[in-house]
């Protein structure tokens, strides 16, 4: 496996690419970085990401589409605002219309 920090910066660049509006999940990034069984460490990339600009960590959920790292921003309530700024509509911590929001960067980023 790479580096811990070069996988990291992997893990964020993919999280830039995300678009407003959009969200992913650990797994759909560990998928596209070739490391499939690596969802928990992307988990740990996006923990680390609150410190950096530019990285939109709330766009990143779990598989079921639920604000799991919600308690890693500024409030437990921040991820949620952040994407609702953004149109994302998020009831219980769930993002409704998930499959239709989802942004999986295997399809989105491949070549045509």
């Amino acid at each position: 496996m790479k580096d811990r920090t070069r996988f990291f910066e992997d893990v964020h660049d993919v999280v830039r690419l995300v678009p407003a509006g959009r969200v992913t999940t650990y797994g759909a990034i560990a998928a596209y970085l070739g490391l499939k069984s690596a969802a928990r460490m992307v988990g740990w990339a996006m923990n680390a990401a609150h410190a950096i600009t530019g990285v939109p960590a709330h766009r990143v959920v779990n598989r079921n589409g639920l604000l799991s790292g919600k308690h890693h921003f500024g409030s437990p309530t921040e991820m949620q605002r952040l994407l609702e700024a953004e149109g994302v509509r998020v009831v219980d911590d769930q993002v409704q219309d998930f499959d239709n929001l989802l942004w999986e960067p295997l399809k989105e980023l491949s070549e045509p």
